[in-house]
């Protein structure tokens, strides 16, 4: 019978007020939510319950969200390699900035356009189409696929998949990205109706990666 390895952080270094810098990302986007600080007691707890910061305003350890009934659970944690700052990837219920109504604390942008995000682009569109499905809104085309079902949406997957590949044999990079974007959209829409995460599919990738 195999036995729990035993969670090793004697490679933390606190600084002189014996505190880390932790930068929380979402585990399926990629996403910086926010920039916090942990001493060794709140990484304890963290690693053990929910996300927990030290919070300079209270002056004491403080549960992520613990106001409004918000959490970041724990995924998976890096250490840098001067094991002077703590790289957490969370699942996060509800926002980060609450009060700019903002799944991040970093809302201003400063430079570039908002299309320019990459592959952060899948988690923002996980939440908005779980949205139109948890809250169907009329006229919405999201709303309308999944009130037709999954044979519905199975069916325009399949349409935009040999769009996909005709735009493929083009010679018109544009056309192959109209095409491509709406393939991955009806798909992410396809595993919403399924209750199947972006995650779980990004798990499975590397598992045949190994």
């Amino acid at each position: 019978m195999s036995t729990k390895k035993e969670l090793n952080l004697s490679g933390i270094c606190y600084d002189g007020q014996g505190f880390i810098p932790v930068i929380a990302q979402d585990y399926e986007s990629g996403e910086v939510l926010l920039l916090g600080k942990m001493n060794q007691e709140a990484v304890k707890k963290t690693f053990e319950t929910d996300v927990v910061y030290y919070c300079d305003e209270a002056g004491k350890l403080r549960k992520f969200g613990d106001t409004l009934g918000n959490t970041q659970k724990l995924v998976v944690a890096f250490l840098d390699d001067a094991g002077k700052t703590l790289l957490i990837k969370v699942r996060q219920k509800g926002k980060a900035c609450p009060e700019k109504d903002s799944y991040s604390q970093f809302v201003n942008q400063l430079k570039g356009e908002y299309k320019e995000i990459g592959g952060e682009m899948f988690g923002r569109l996980q939440r908005i189409v779980d949205e139109y499905k948890k809250n169907p809104e009329d006229g919405a085309y999201t709303s309308f696929l999944f009130a037709r079902g999954v044979d519905r949406i199975g069916k325009k997957v399949g349409e935009e998949a040999v769009e996909f590949v005709i735009a493929a044999k083009n010679e018109d990079p544009q056309g192959v990205v109209n095409e491509a974007a709406d393939l991955l959209y009806h798909t992410v829409v396809l595993l919403s109706a399924r209750g199947v995460k972006i995650s779980e599919v990004c798990k499975e990738l590397c598992k045949r990666n190994r």
